[in-house]
């Protein structure tokens, strides 16, 4: 049980809709599905947000400097000034990746421990109404 458990946060630990259908795979049931889930995002927001400095680094040397005024940093921050923590948040599981919604987040640089609740009551949320969805899609076709 554990071991399934573990499977399912490694697949949301990457992408969120991984871990419920990891879950359901498995006959977990929804509510552990869920909360593993959340466990498995919380896994690499903490990761992100504590290595997010040395992160960037590595990626500028990779990469160069980031542009400034492209398409892609206007939309970030249009999202950061009209919802800030909890707008991002709200969508890292569903539109954003675990990984791109924390190094989102960790770009403007907030608090953790504002950071750090937001991101965990959204993917709680987020993860037992994603599995308790996917574990009824059988019951709808079937």
């Amino acid at each position: 049980m554990l071991a399934r458990l573990t499977a399912v946060a490694l697949a949301s630990t990457l992408k969120f809709i991984g871990g419920p259908l990891a879950g359901a795979a498995f006959g977990l049931p929804w509510w552990q599905t869920g909360l593993a889930s959340a466990a498995g995002m919380m896994t690499t927001v903490v990761l992100v947000s504590l290595f997010g400095d040395a992160l960037r680094t590595v990626l500028l040397r990779l990469r160069g400097p980031p542009r400034r005024f492209s398409k892609r940093t206007r939309r970030a921050v249009k999202l950061w000034r009209r919802g800030g923590v909890l707008g991002v948040a709200f969508l890292t599981p569903v539109l954003f990746s675990p990984i791109g919604g924390a190094a989102l987040a960790a770009s403007f640089r907030p608090k953790k421990r504002k950071l750090w609740p937001a991101m965990a009551l959204s993917a709680i949320c987020w993860g037992l109404l994603i599995s308790y969805v996917v574990a009824q899609l059988p019951h709808l076709f079937g």
